[in-house]
């Protein structure tokens, strides 16, 4: 038996997470998550967002909210561009980490659209607004894909 999410949002609520840090970046990935959701059907009232200061403090606010149950899916998006040390790479993996046990801790989907890039051309072509990629509308594709997914799984055969 194939069981497949309905990826319609219905009336599913999203949260959109986001980390002011690098907010050049994450501003376009925020519109690209939004643009996704109301392109799938999702009401703007639907879609909340909050602000958080950095990606490394995504996967906190992630767990809270999943924990509320007010949403389907959570979407974390933010931007971290190396830097001269390995900091960067250290934010980048524990915000990833965080993001999924804040996933699996709540059994809400938390979905990582945080772009980890060496430059400022690399990020910025993962956070078009005209068309191109854009991560955060990925993030918000997967988000709705398996909201769909979970609520399919809960309600049984």
């Amino acid at each position: 038996m194939l069981i497949e999410g309905d990826p319609a949002p219905g009336d599913r609520r999203f949260l959109i997470l986001a980390a002011r840090f690098n907010r050049w970046i994450t501003d376009r990935l925020v519109t690209g998550a939004s643009g996704e959701l109301l392109r799938r059907g999702t009401r703007a009232e639907r879609i909340d967002t909050a602000w958080v200061p950095g990606s490394f403090e995504l996967p906190a606010a992630a767990r809270a909210a999943a924990g509320t149950g007010r949403y389907a899916a959570v979407i974390c998006v933010g931007a971290i561009l190396k830097g001269e040390t390995s900091h960067a790479r250290l934010i980048a993996d524990t915000c990833a980490r965080g993001i999924q046990d804040a996933s699996a801790a709540t059994g809400v989907p938390v979905t990582l659209g945080v772009i980890a890039a060496d430059t400022f051309e690399q990020a910025e072509a993962r956070c078009h607004t005209d068309g191109g990629r854009n991560l955060g509308a990925d993030a918000a594709a997967a988000a709705a894909d398996m909201a769909g997914l979970l609520a399919r799984l809960r309600e049984g055969p």
